[in-house]
C-alpha cells in the first residue's frame, strides 16, 4: 500500500486576481460571525498573496506590525483595517439586511 503525501494548504497561493481576493474576503466576512480576528486573518492571507512588504509600504505600516495585526491572533484597529483595505485595492460596502 502506498502512502499518501499531503502538504499544507496555503490559500494565498490561490488568490491570483483582484476578483479572487474580493470573493475570498466576502466569504470570510460572511463566515466570521462577528469575529474580527478571523477577518483580519483573511486580510493577512490576501496581503501575503499580493506581497506583504508592498502592502505594508502602501498602507504606511511596518511589515512586522502588519504581520502582527493580520495574524488572526488579535483584532486590529479599524483604522488599520481601512489602511490595509486601501493598500489591497479593496472596498467595504454595506447593504441592508431585509
Amino acid at each position: 500500500m502506498t502512502k499518501t503525501k499531503t502538504t499544507l494548504f496555503d490559500v494565498s497561493e490561490h488568490l491570483q486576481t483582484p476578483e479572487d481576493m474580493a470573493a475570498y474576503l466576502e466569504a470570510s466576512i460572511e463566515e466570521a460571525d462577528g469575529d474580527a480576528a478571523f477577518i483580519a486573518k483573511a486580510l493577512g492571507d490576501i496581503a501575503r498573496a499580493k506581497g506583504m512588504s508592498q502592502v505594508a509600504r502602501d498602507a504606511g505600516l511596518s511589515r512586522e506590525s502588519l504581520y502582527k495585526a493580520l495574524s488572526g491572533e488579535r483584532s486590529p484597529g479599524f483604522d488599520t483595517i481601512l489602511k490595509v483595505m486601501k493598500a489591497l485595492d479593496l472596498k467595504i460596502h454595506a447593504e441592508a439586511v431585509a
